[in-house]
């Protein structure tokens, strides 16, 4: 079995798929983390691992940049490989100014101004909450493991907003809060992943690092956007243990 854009066969991956955007995050920790791991998928590099942790079979796969990418990977790992739970780990920019780099965000609610519902399901749907069951585990997790958390809501955006002008951003965000929505911290995948675990009766959330901030000077470099995101994904794959 295959599908347009993922050639593992049904089995190849596991119930519970740990995802970052990057194919060489995917990559780096299935190497740094995994035992008797495999890649599974490498269709347009998109890297997929299966292997084991701490004895668990968990999926490491790639998602891409932006709604579209999450979109059609997550939407095929749930509806045509049996994948129960999927947990997006990545990068973030700060929307608040207590929020420092490499502090960790878990996602509660998450807000974006794309049509992706509309033109999927014809669903005129800007919000979805991500799952609480997997919420508690991450935060039970993060408190066993002396990780500190925030968890607090989210802006999925189709802009990389660093790019905005200082003008164009206030608009912006004076938008979003017109919502009645305040978020911590953007990112731009995890609408559509939550939005597919809704349709499908499956369950995801979102877990992000800070690595800018308009209340910064300074943001992480590309490699440490790449490797400096440890604390993050140990707290994905403890909380894998107990999916």
């Amino acid at each position: 079995m295959s599908t347009p854009h993922n050639e593992a066969n049904l089995g190849d991956i596991a119930k519970t798929v740990i995802m970052p955007g990057d194919p060489l995050r995917a990559k780096y920790i299935a190497e740094k983390f995994l035992e008797d791991y495999k890649l599974v998928n490498q269709v347009r590099n998109i890297y997929a691992y299966t292997g084991k942790y701490k004895g668990k079979e968990i999926t490491i796969m790639a998602s891409g940049m932006g709604m579209p990418s999450m979109g059609i990977y997550s939407y095929e790992l749930f509806k045509f490989y049996d994948v129960e739970n999927i947990i997006r780990i990545g990068s973030c920019g700060a929307y608040v100014p207590d929020l420092n780099l490499f502090d960790i965000i878990l996602s509660k609610s998450i807000f974006t101004e794309s049509t992706y519902a509309l033109s999927f399901h014809n669903d005129n749907c800007h919000i979805i909450n991500t799952s609480t069951e997997l919420n508690e585990n991450i935060k039970k997790v993060a408190t066993e493991n002396n990780i500190n958390l925030i968890e607090g809501d989210t802006l999925c955006n189709d802009v990389f907003d660093p790019y905005m002008t200082q003008e164009d951003f206030d608009k912006f965000i004076n938008r979003i809060h017109k919502q009645n929505f305040y978020p911590l911290s953007a990112e731009m995948e995890a609408f559509a992943l939550c939005y597919n675990a809704q349709m499908l009766n499956k369950k995801a959330t979102c877990l992000m690092t800070v690595v800018d901030s308009r209340f910064e000077t300074k943001s992480a470099t590309s490699q440490e956007r790449e490797k400096g995101l440890d604390n993050m994904i140990k707290l994905a794959l403890e909380t894998s243990l107990k999916c």
